[in-house]
């Protein structure tokens, strides 16, 4: 029986020992897949890092050259090294900067002195240059040129284009110009026209009769090819035509849609007082501008009688011809004489009917000794302050706050561009130079004393 105890116990201590050992194993087999297991999710951690490093370089490389289409493309050159990559997208970078600076130097974005004014004291709201049509639209240019410059002046900002000559030359410019907003298909309320009536006694235009308004606005809408036209001037008086006929007749064409507003042109400011006191009685809309001319060497109307007319009765001032039709110079050294002036200013139709027979004094120069002074020392500020004569002259015309539009012309882009930088010329006529230019010219207008009746008895 003690024999047979120890084999049992003997016998149950080698099973227990057995047991163990192969629990170790197992533990051991664990322990070595655990450990297996860490290590692959350690290699892929470790991979996922250098994937995400790899990708935040790659978006700082992006980020620093600003050029993710270019890195797209360099990336499809699989075998390109990281450091071509970086070469190839600082390339694509310093190309698309030249693109920019190059496009700015065909396009200016010198065109942050534009403002956006209300005329008059209307709602409709214009860029304070307009395109106008005496040196743009004539026989001398051809289609491409007159393309040009109306898309750089619409892509620079200007919304409002003038077609305000005479008859024949305003019949052709508003083809021209038709053809091209046709052809652009520019949204219709990015942009504004005017256009004009005209009339002259040696015609079969005589006066502003009914008739000739209505027929006049509607020709000029079937030649723009629009459904109507935002602003239509009436230039001149008419004495042998009653106010009442006007009015009546202008403000048809506004119930009827053909026209949004209404102006006049080289009306006195009494004529422009009687007009909008005869729309006021019969009920009719009114008169939102006048279209005067403006320059250094023309003021009185401008900076004494409209500011009174703005702040009475709300009508607005859109100047013309800042260069005074031409005879202020580009450069201090091409002044100009009587004759090649009279010449051009014989070929502006808008003159046509105020131009005097040529006399013997006609042929003399226009400028005196004293006047070619005068230019001359206004050139030489331009000098000073780094622009033109032309430049000057417009922003002089600027400087005046009546000024609400200020009407330019041009026949190429390089003369648009060229005029247009004397918006960025405002800022530098601060008081001494606008002082210093009042001392050179001297002809400031001074309203004339007020008469008395009682002191004349």
């Amino acid at each position: 029986m003690a024999e047979a105890a120890a084999r049992h116990e003997l016998y149950t201590q080698q099973q227990w020992a057995h047991q163990r050992a192969e629990r170790a194993e197992r533990n051991a087999e664990r322990l070595e897949r655990e450990i297996q297991a860490q290590a692959a999710s350690a290699a892929a951690s470790e991979s996922l890092a250098e994937l995400h490093y790899v990708d935040s370089l790659s978006g700082s490389v992006q980020s620093i050259c600003k050029a993710p289409i270019a890195s797209l493309d360099c990336m499809a050159d699989l075998g390109s090294t990281t450091e071509q990559l970086c070469a190839k997208l600082q390339a694509a970078a310093v190309k698309e900067s030249v693109d920019r600076v190059s496009s700015a130097a065909q396009s200016p974005s010198l065109t942050s002195g534009l403002r956006y004014r209300n005329l008059g004291k209307s709602g409709l709201r214009v860029s304070n240059i307009g395109l106008a049509t005496w040196t743009t639209y004539n026989t001398a240019i051809n289609e491409e040129q007159l393309d040009a410059v109306v898309t750089a002046a619409y892509n620079a900002g200007i919304n409002l284009f003038d077609l305000t000559e005479g008859p024949q030359s305003s019949e052709q410019a508003e083809t021209q110009l038709g053809a091209i907003l046709k052809r652009k298909n520019w949204k219709r309320v990015s942009y504004s026209v005017i256009t004009k009536i005209h009339w002259h006694y040696k015609s079969e235009e005589r006066g502003l009769s009914r008739k000739h308004i209505i027929e006049s606005v509607r020709s000029s809408v079937a030649r723009l090819q629009l459904d109507y036209i935002d602003i239509v001037l009436i230039q001149k008086a008419d004495p042998m035509c009653p106010l009442e006929e006007v009015v009546r007749a202008m403000d048809f064409l506004v119930s009827e849609g053909l026209i949004m507003y209404w102006g006049t042109a080289k009306w006195s400011p009494i004529d422009v007082t009687e007009m909008y006191t005869a729309c006021r009685q019969l009920n009719c809309s009114t008169p939102i501008l006048e279209q005067s001319e403006y320059h250094m060497l023309c003021r009185e109307k401008v900076e004494i009688y409209m500011p009174e007319l703005y702040n009475k009765i709300g009508v607005g001032l859109m100047a013309w011809s800042p260069l005074a039709m031409g005879l202020l110079p580009s450069f201090k050294d091409s002044l100009r004489s009587r004759s090649s002036n009279r010449t051009k200013a014989s070929s502006i139709s808008w003159n046509q009917d105020d131009r005097k027979p040529p006399s013997k004094e006609n042929n003399e120069p226009l400028t005196a000794r004293n006047t070619k002074e005068i230019l001359f020392s206004i050139s030489l500020i331009a000098d000073r302050l780094g622009c033109s004569l032309v430049q000057l002259c417009i922003a002089w015309t600027l400087k005046n706050e009546s000024v609400q539009c200020l009407l330019l012309g041009a026949a190429t882009t390089h003369q648009f561009y060229h005029a247009l930088h004397g918006l960025q010329l405002l800022p530098k006529l601060n008081s001494n130079v606008m002082a210093e230019l009042e001392r050179i010219l001297d002809n400031k207008p001074v309203r004339p004393p007020m008469v008395s009746t009682l002191a004349m008895r």
